[in-house]
């Protein structure tokens, strides 16, 4: 944050589990409240203006980034890279070294690898649960849609996306009359599927 970031998200402590709680929201928000508020860097543009290390550990980044950027050219841009396997071989490796250093200690975390606590949690903060109401309702609502708009229009439009899809057409004219005849995003998605197909990493389940 201090080295130069334009805006700060905080993660609620619950999303990798489900919807956020309204309690880690509020965590969440708090945490961001308290260094806009209590912390005094957002009183100047750069509160840490001509210190060399952050300087450098910027520099290094920029430098990396490039190295990055230069080899995925050469192997001749992303798409490549991707289908290549490339992308996803350098994402295992690098999680594979960030665990190896966990459990070796290398890399401290703390509460998992050090300073931990034989003591648990008196209590687990409950995740939210949505009451399966909310799916029937959309359910509900996205039928009652079918059922009223004009479906020959609609499926006009999902056929001018596929005429679009299967040339060199911008996509998105296609998309936008779609929307205006009501076409549902997994309408148009299962359309985009059918021409393009659905990308697969190697090595991915």
């Amino acid at each position: 944050m201090l080295g130069g970031t334009q805006s700060l998200h905080t993660n609620s402590y619950d999303e990798a589990l489900a919807l956020p709680t309204e309690e880690s929201v509020q965590v969440a928000l708090r945490t961001q409240q308290i260094i806009a508020h209590e912390s005094g860097v957002t009183n100047t543009i750069d509160p840490v203006a001509g210190s060399y290390y952050i300087e450098n550990l910027t520099d290094e980044i920029e430098k990396r980034a490039m190295e990055y950027i230069d080899k995925i050219e050469k192997m001749g841009g992303a798409l490549k890279a991707i289908d290549g396997g490339y992308v996803t071989r350098e994402i295992q490796e690098s999680s594979w070294k960030f665990q190896r250093e966990v459990e070796s200690k290398e890399r401290i975390i703390v509460g998992v690898n050090e300073h931990t606590s034989s003591v648990g949690a008196k209590h687990a903060s409950p995740l939210l649960h949505v009451d399966p109401r909310v799916r029937d309702d959309q359910v509900a609502r996205l039928k009652a849609l079918r059922d009223r708009r004009d479906n020959v229009r609609v499926q006009n439009a999902l056929n001018a996306l596929t005429d679009a899809a299967r040339g060199a057409s911008n996509l998105m004219p296609a998309i936008l009359v779609c929307v205006e005849s009501y076409a549902t995003v997994g309408e148009i998605c299962d359309t985009l599927r059918k021409e393009f197909g659905e990308y697969r990493g190697r090595g991915t389940f």
